[in-house]
């Protein structure tokens, strides 16, 4: 069977699986002073989180808040990861049936969820083949629980209504399953720090507002270098959230001295 082989490994995130692990501890352990355990009984409130996807060294510490929340909050059944699809390789929105490999282990792809999609969500191999978006996200789930499920999902057409039929295809295809969504975006690319937080906090006030077209309206009207926010809106809106919580905000200047710097933000939706 194909399986999706590692693109980023080496590169993003480290390439062996015990130096991927002690890459992620190293990031609870100096960002946030402890190491999570999965909570196998937790209160399973948590239905979105918003994560970035850049290499570990920039955007882990805040990625690390957003799992963190997760471990204490217990485990779904299976995982939904939207990124954006940076290639813009293949179909306009696509899946892929084809399990993923990370230095961690295999990651299987839930087939009884994506066998219930199709109407727009694609079944596409090609825009997965490369694309870092989803990739970087599973080792920080495998860290906690290596025996876990996921659906994959890159968007290459982002605007509001394609993110929203998008979430209706998610919706029909999660019933009866507990899923936690994860919208995999970075926020402002390459301006200065304060242009960065200036305009990214204007646009995590829509997410904190549940407000998916706003999302849209902000970045569009702003003009805000969020390559992302096709997935938070998707997010949003098939998850069915009562409120949302910014968990962590930080950019990549925070790391290493630098002029134009790229935005990161870790967010829980629950219910």
């Amino acid at each position: 069977m194909a399986m999706r082989q590692p693109a980023v490994a080496g590169k993003f995130y480290p390439r062996t699986g015990g130096q991927v692990r002690g890459e992620i501890d190293h990031l609870y352990d100096a960002y946030l002073g402890r190491r999570p355990v999965l909570n196998e009984n937790g209160p399973r409130n948590i239905v979105g989180l918003v994560v970035p996807h850049a290499g570990y060294v920039y955007s882990g510490p805040v990625a690390a808040h957003a799992y963190a929340a997760l471990a204490e909050d217990g485990f779904p059944e299976t995982f939904i990861v939207i990124g954006p699809n940076h290639s813009g390789m293949g179909s306009p929105v696509a899946m892929t049936t084809e399990d993923f490999e990370t230095p961690m282990g295999r990651v299987r792809v839930d087939k009884e969820i994506v066998g219930r999609m199709g109407r727009l969500i694609a079944d596409d191999p090609m825009p997965h083949r490369y694309e870092h978006s989803i990739e970087v996200q599973l080792p920080f789930i495998q860290y906690m629980n290596k025996d876990v499920t996921f659906v994959p999902i890159a968007m290459a057409a982002q605007d509001h209504e394609t993110a929203a039929e998008v979430a209706e295809e998610i919706k029909k295809a999660c019933q009866g399953r507990d899923a936690v969504i994860i919208a995999s975006s970075d926020f402002s690319h390459y301006v200065p720090a304060p242009v960065a937080e200036r305009q990214d906090r204007s646009v995590i006030d829509r997410i904190l507002a549940l407000d998916a077209e706003g999302v849209y309206d902000t970045v569009i009207r702003k003009n805000v270098s969020m390559c992302g926010y096709g997935p938070v809106m998707a997010m949003l809106l098939a998850s069915g959230g009562t409120r949302a919580e910014l968990l962590k905000y930080g950019t990549s200047g925070d790391v290493s001295p630098m002029e134009e710097v790229v935005g990161y933000a870790a967010i829980k939706v629950v219910r």
